[in-house]
């Protein structure tokens, strides 16, 4: 579902319905009904934690656009761990040393639904 050469896109809300968009990386797969992220102190990370209700599309290039849309609920944030030291790691790797300092937070959200990306 999430392939190496994809793009993905996080949009949450704040309480007052003020929308943020934001490009995320592959989620790292936690369960058949779990998804965790890295964040910032940045506005995603406001957002869920006053609304726990996000949208994730992702998209890659293959015969046309494929990829998938998913309604997430935000289960957990948690600012130290394991799966925080490896997405990380993975930030490091893709981004380099400045991205993955910035990262604060593991969010995990919780599949509610998939859709079909077109």
């Amino acid at each position: 579902m999430f392939k190496k050469e994809g793009c993905g896109v996080i949009a949450t809300s704040n309480k007052q319905g003020e929308v943020n968009v934001a490009i995320y990386a592959a989620p790292h797969v936690v369960d058949d009904e779990t998804l965790a992220w890295g964040m910032t102190e940045g506005r995603t990370h406001s957002n869920v934690m006053e609304n726990p209700k996000a949208a994730y599309l992702y998209m890659y290039a293959g015969a046309g656009y494929s990829g998938v849309r998913l309604s997430l609920k935000l289960k957990r944030i948690e600012d130290s761990g394991e799966m925080l030291d490896a997405i990380k790691v993975r930030t490091m790797e893709i981004v380099g040393p400045e991205a993955a300092a910035a990262v604060k937070h593991a969010a995990y959200f919780t599949v509610i639904e998939v859709r079909p990306l077109i």
